[in-house]
């Protein structure tokens, strides 16, 4: 069973990857046209890591509300942390999994690229607070985190690039040049 500090150092690795590829993310929407190529491999790539993200995150939760002693003496997240995690989990499946169906399908382009936008506009601020809590702690806990921890992160992101390699292949992306983006 993991202990709250390995979790927490779990969950902070994690979070490097995310937050390098969600700023790649960021500058393809600026350009996203010419950049769509990358802004579909980057966000498959994200697809796993993020997974891990939720899942090291969900663990925590799930041991604090099921009463682990441990995890009940660290105590739950901050209230507005609480409130908005249901939402960034939410959003964050929902910006992926509509990416994911906009790479995978040819048909509903507009109302996947609606629910894509919309996801991503509910997605924004809820994250932007949840980076703007943690990233203080961040540096500590990954200098703190075992090689271990550090190389399984490394591994979910290589194998999420294999995986993203992949998708492209099988995938088919809707963008003909011509569609209104945004």
């Amino acid at each position: 069973m993991t202990r709250p500090p390995a979790n927490e150092r779990l969950t902070a690795v994690a979070a490097v990857p995310l937050f390098v590829l969600l700023a790649v993310e960021g500058v393809t929407l600026l350009f996203l046209r010419p950049l769509l190529s990358v802004h579909i491999f980057v966000g498959l790539v994200l697809v796993v890591p993020v997974l891990v993200k939720i899942g090291s995150t969900g663990w925590r939760m799930a041991r604090y509300y099921l009463g682990d002693e441990e995890y009940a003496r660290r105590g739950p997240p901050r209230l507005l942390l609480r409130v908005l995690a249901p939402l960034l989990v939410v959003s964050s499946l929902s910006v992926l999994g509509t990416g994911i169906a906009l790479v995978f399908t040819r048909g509903h382009q507009a109302l996947l690229f609606t629910l894509h936008k919309a996801s991503f506009i509910v997605w924004a601020p809820a994250f932007g607070v949840h980076v703007l809590a943690y990233i203080w702690r961040v540096p500590r806990l990954v200098l703190a985190a075992s090689r271990a921890q550090r190389y399984a992160v490394v591994g979910v992101v290589a194998v999420s690039a294999v995986l993203a390699v992949a998708g492209i292949g099988l995938g088919h992306p809707v963008y003909d040049g011509d569609a209104d983006i945004f």
